[in-house]
């Protein structure tokens, strides 16, 4: 009798049933309906961030949306949303960030001359101020910044292996705009990004190369060597990564980076004797064979570009980018390799992927060899 009374208690009558069904079936279809959340990545036209979208895209993210002064026709072909507009624009960048869950912040510019300052800092911090504030406001949970090597690894020692716990080298990079102000980006973001379910991640590469500069942004080096601008070779040395592999990682950091923490990406510690040989090796043109000692070849770069300047010529190398040369650039990639699984790609296929770009985008086929 216990048995059947229970049984009986349990049973719903046929009109309650239907209308569970009909509560159940509304909730299923209500969340159905809900919009999916958007992945917002700024600068999404330029070097790297092209290669981000076009990785984002081919994994299978289907809310993407970029946000840009101009948008190419490309986006469009890849059925990416646009958003034009600036990020020093409140009311772009709250437009931009509607629906948006996460955010790839890569939005920037780079240049060497001191008259890019003012510029490069309103872009970089006030830009990445407005960005924060808003994406607070909007309920966004993750950012994940590009900065730069820049901000932590430049030293005078060529012995020297910095990793994200090396102090901050201002005393050099006082000096030149672009990495100062890439500098104060970051601590704007940590203060204006933070707060419980909020996560803001730091990506740190260093001199991106391979296909697809369009702006000669990063890969004018090669370009200066083509056309046989370079005539000595600078004491430093350069750390370089290819912007494809600089793109996964910044994926993964979106995926399992921790709040608040860099993560330096880097391929390789060389000289720019070595880079050059290896550029030589693979062009057939011939690399610089002498070296000045640092002071003279900065104080000639300086006198050499305020003549061309005066004949109203662009001189063929900044004075900042022989100065940067004589500096070391090298850093420890172990922490991306480990928290990242970053694992870049081997040297000699992104210094050729990145010859034959410039060759058939700027030089034309079959130039030089």
């Amino acid at each position: 009798m216990a048995s059947k009374k229970a049984t009986t208690k349990a049973r719903k009558s046929p009109a309650k049933a239907k209308a569970a069904a009909g509560t159940k079936g509304a909730a299923t279809t209500a969340l159905a309906r809900r919009p999916q959340p958007y992945t917002l990545v700024t600068g999404g036209t330029g070097f790297l961030g092209a290669h981000l979208v076009r990785q984002l895209v081919e994994a299978g993210e289907r809310n993407v949306r970029v946000l840009a002064t101009t948008n190419p026709a490309w986006l469009g072909e890849l059925g990416v949303e646009t958003a034009t507009g600036s990020v020093l624009n409140k009311a772009d960048v709250a437009r931009a960030l509607d629906g948006v869950a996460s955010v790839y912040h890569l939005a920037g510019r780079v240049a060497r001359g001191r008259e890019d300052s003012h510029g490069m800092y309103a872009l970089h911090v006030e830009g990445t101020r407005v960005l924060c504030e808003a994406a607070m406001v909007a309920g966004v949970k993750t950012i994940v910044l590009a900065s730069s090597s820049g901000t932590i690894a430049v030293t005078d020692d060529a012995t020297a292996l910095p990793n994200e716990t090396w102090p901050p080298p201002l005393d050099i990079i006082a000096r030149w705009p672009y990495y100062a102000s890439k500098y104060y980006q970051e601590r704007v973001a940590l203060e204006h990004f933070a707060g419980a379910g909020r996560r803001l991640v730091i990506v740190n590469p260093s001199l991106l190369l391979g296909p697809g500069d369009e702006r000669l942004s990063s890969t004018k080096v090669v370009l200066d060597f083509l056309a046989r601008k370079i005539m000595a070779v600078p004491g430093g040395g350069l750390s370089f990564v290819d912007a494809r592999d600089a793109a996964q990682a910044m994926r993964a950091a979106m995926a399992r980076g921790k709040h608040g923490e860099r993560y330096l990406l880097g391929a390789g510690n060389w000289t720019f004797d070595k880079f050059f040989g290896r550029l030589e090796r693979l062009t057939k043109v011939a690399a610089p064979r002498f070296s000045l000692p640092s002071k003279f070849a900065v104080t000639g770069a300086q006198a050499l570009s305020s003549l061309y300047r005066q004949w109203k010529l662009a001189p063929p190398v900044e004075p900042a980018e022989i100065e940067m040369a004589e500096y070391f650039w090298y850093f420890d990639s172990t922490k991306a390799a480990r928290e990242l699984g970053f694992a870049p790609r081997d040297a000699a296929e992104t210094l050729q992927d990145t010859v034959t770009y410039v060759r058939e985008n700027f030089l034309g086929k079959g130039a030089f060899v």
